[in-house]
């Protein structure tokens, strides 16, 4: 994984896929998750704007600005977004689809996505089992710059396992890893949602780091994620450490609203 976000907003080049895993549900990209969402809207429509803090290592803090629309309808889910930052006057505008089709026993999940400056990528996942589930998945790019809001290895395979009480109770882990650029950089998500008994929910995302920074070295980190959802609006926390495998920590804050 050759540029991310962290190094977008340091200037440097940058590159990123369509997939969505359990923690990349923290922005818009286009899905094909082997687990829920963790807000399973009671409304077609979500709106999210979101502050990621990027900081450490000697370089520029920086604070990039995020929102995103998406709409979820039996054609699948549509989205678009847009990001700003102050460093380097960087902005991108982004958009995607993903849906999930039933062919027997499998459950067959295509993503397609695209961003201003010539981006692309797609990502097709497949799924079996309704209460125990296992899923894989493969997600490529043309390797354009794009700000990349999924924070996982792109270009990856991924393999997922869990149990399902409801949409709206399960626990799953997933692990992503780089199969293009950097083969041993690699995420691992153990997510659960928690429906509380005023009808709000809870959702975990813990997350496991390790593989090669971008000086060289290799890192084993540990970060989280963690978003209360209210029927209609929902808060997210999330703290990544050498996000994207750059050098610099990040923190993430957003807020969103369904209708």
């Amino acid at each position: 994984m050759h540029g991310l976000l962290a190094m977008l907003l340091a200037g440097l080049p940058a590159t990123a896929l369509a997939t969505r895993t359990a923690a990349q549900r923290e922005g818009d990209t286009a899905a094909a998750a082997s687990v829920p969402a963790e807000d399973a809207p009671a409304a077609p429509f979500k709106f999210t704007t979101g502050l990621y803090r990027t900081a450490g290592a000697g370089q520029p803090t920086s604070t990039g600005l995020d929102v995103n629309l998406r709409y979820q309808g039996d054609v699948g889910d549509l989205w678009v977004g847009a990001f700003r930052a102050p460093v380097g006057d960087l902005s991108q505008l982004r958009g995607g689809w993903d849906h999930s089709f039933t062919l027997g026993p499998v459950r067959l999940l295509p993503s397609v996505q695209w961003a201003s400056g010539g981006f692309a990528g797609g990502s097709l996942n497949l799924e079996t089992g309704t209460r125990w589930y296992a899923g894989a998945g493969l997600g490529r790019t043309n390797l354009r710059n794009y700000v990349n809001l999924n924070f996982d290895p792109n270009d990856a395979w991924m393999l997922s396992a869990g149990y399902r009480w409801s949409e709206a109770r399960y626990v799953g882990m997933q692990v992503v890893r780089d199969n293009r650029e950097h083969p041993d950089q690699q995420h691992v998500h153990l997510v659960a949602r928690l429906p509380t008994d005023a009808g709000h929910a809870v959702f975990l995302d813990l997350l496991d780091k390790r593989g090669t920074l971008d000086d060289g070295r290799y890192i084993h980190r540990h970060g989280a994620s963690m978003t209360y959802s209210w029927p209609q609006v929902f808060v997210r926390l999330a703290y990544d450490p050498k996000v994207n495998f750059t050098l610099q920590n990040q923190w993430r804050v957003s807020v969103g609203t369904r209708f």
